[in-house]
Formats: structure tokens, C-alpha cells, sequence
């Protein structure tokens, strides 16, 4: 299908979500499936403080993602996983600071995700749990090559 003709049945048909914002400073509405929450910035940046800021948003797709995949794995191998707890820190890092960075000029995005796995898991499960929640889709997708087509609406 090409991008045009998607493009066109994505408008007919309406977007998975929604994101309006007006003249209440940031406060922006999003609906998603039918389900509602707001993001607004911060009061030092100019917004009003109702919701998570963009990149809150965004750490909670990963970290909820991450802690999904984790549930899911975990009760597929009938492990004693009793809870995930993920905690995120987005940063903006220097290139040359970071090691492991294909990028070496200019400033890097950095998210610190640390995830805490209670219950009587062993060292092996522990390990591949590691390893599943570095393979989560979100994850996948942040970790990819993102090509984000915008257009302009009347």
C-alpha cells in the first residue's frame, strides 16, 4: 500500500490517537482507544502542571512496555515473578561522553531505565528477564531507525 493511500484511509478512518492542544497555556488533551489523559509542561516551563510532559510520556510508553513484556514472559515460563517495578531518567548527553554511541559530535539522548524484579527468581531468570526487557517493541522501536512522515491538515 503506498504512504499516499494509507495516508488517505488513516483519515477516513481515524487515528489510534489523538493529541489537542489549545489556548490553556500546554495543557493538551489525548485520547487513545478511548481512553483519556492530559499532558501539560511543567510550571518553570510556561504550562500549567495537569499532566506528564512529553518525555514523561514517553518513559512511560518504555517503562510500562518493558514491565508488560516482563509479566508476560514470566507467566509463559510459569516463573515466580511477583512484580516489576521500571524506573526512567531521560537525559541529553554529550557524544563524545558516551561510549557505547555510534554518534560522536553533538549531544545524545540518554534514557537510564533500571528495572527491579521481586520474587524467587534465580540468577538464570533474572538474566534472560535482563535480556527480554532490552527486546521489548517499544524498546525495539526507540532502538531502531524512526522515519516519522507529518503532514499538514485543513
Amino acid at each position: 500500500m503506498t504512504t499516499e493511500r494509507a495516508s488517505s484511509q488513516n483519515q477516513t478512518q481515524g487515528h489510534r490517537v489523538m493529541v489537542r492542544t489549545a489556548q490553556e497555556h500546554y495543557r493538551t488533551e489525548i485520547t487513545a482507544r478511548g481512553h483519556s489523559l492530559l499532558a501539560d509542561e511543567p510550571l518553570n516551563e510556561g504550562g500549567t502542571d495537569l499532566g506528564p510532559n512529553p518525555y514523561d510520556l514517553l518513559l512511560s510508553a518504555l517503562g510500562s512496555c518493558t514491565s508488560i513484556t516482563l509479566r508476560i514472559y514470566a507467566d509463559r515460563k510459569g516463573w515466580p515473578l511477583e512484580s516489576v517495578t521500571v524506573h526512567l531518567d531521560h537525559q541529553k548527553i554529550h557524544a563524545e561522553d558516551c561510549a557505547e554511541c555510534e554518534t560522536k559530535v553533538g549531544m545524545v539522548d540518554r534514557i537510564e531505565q533500571v528495572v527491579e524484579l521481586r520474587g524467587g527468581l534465580n540468577a538464570a531468570q533474572r538474566k534472560r528477564l535482563l535480556e527480554i526487557a532490552n527486546r521489548c517493541p517499544v524498546h525495539r522501536t526507540l532502538d531502531s531507525e524512526i522515519a516519522i512522515h507529518t503532514v499538514l491538515t485543513e
